[in-house]
């Protein structure tokens, strides 16, 4: 890759490239992405593309001390965070998957949390969550189901284009999980 930005060939070679996930056992909270984008498949970085607000986000909602780089993703995991995607492919937008790919990502899904024990799940794009899990009538936030013993949290999608969605308004949602999170580590404390 030339320089911090790929080129329009980087961007169009990386499609169908995966990246790896950055996990952990015993992880607080697993971030789990709808799949990569272009930008994300050619640098191998989550939401790395410029314009996703993530990781300000992330940082906003107090789940980072400081805002991370895409390319400091490994640094989540000392935080008890992590990443992953319920597709693994990269595409140019999410619309290029199927409900069958979305759902065929659940049960893979399920299958990292059993043998990765995070504590939450926070699936990023609401009609993703909704295509993979069969769950039409999602709302953001908390949900009925868990995943293995993990709660299951619907959290709006940080993409740029992501437009209904503000910096601040995605920092509340964000912050809402990081409230749930540290009411169950005072519930397993005291």
């Amino acid at each position: 890759m030339s320089g911090d930005r790929p080129s329009a060939q980087e961007l169009e070679a990386a499609s169908g490239a995966t990246i790896g996930d950055v996990l952990a056992p015993d992880l607080t909270v697993l971030f789990c992405g709808i799949n990569p984008g272009l930008w994300s498949g050619a640098t191998g970085f989550h939401f790395a593309r410029p314009g996703n607000r993530f990781w300000p986000v992330l940082h906003a909602s107090g789940f980072t001390p400081r805002e991370l780089a895409p390319s400091e993703q490994s640094e989540l995991l000392g935080l008890g965070l992590g990443i992953t995607n319920l597709v693994s492919r990269a595409s140019a937008k999410a619309a290029d998957l199927s409900d069958d790919e979305l759902a065929a990502g659940a049960e893979v899904l399920a299958q990292k949390v059993a043998r990765y024990r995070p504590q939450w799940v926070a699936v990023v794009g609401i009609t993703a969550y909704r295509a993979a899990f069969g769950a039409k009538r999602a709302t953001f936030g908390r949900q009925d189901r868990t995943i293995g013993e993990a709660g299951v949290w619907v959290l709006p999608n940080p993409s740029g284009l992501n437009a209904h969605w503000s910096a601040a308004t995605l920092a509340a949602e964000f912050g809402q999980l990081r409230q749930a999170v540290m009411a169950d580590d005072e519930c397993r404390c005291g």
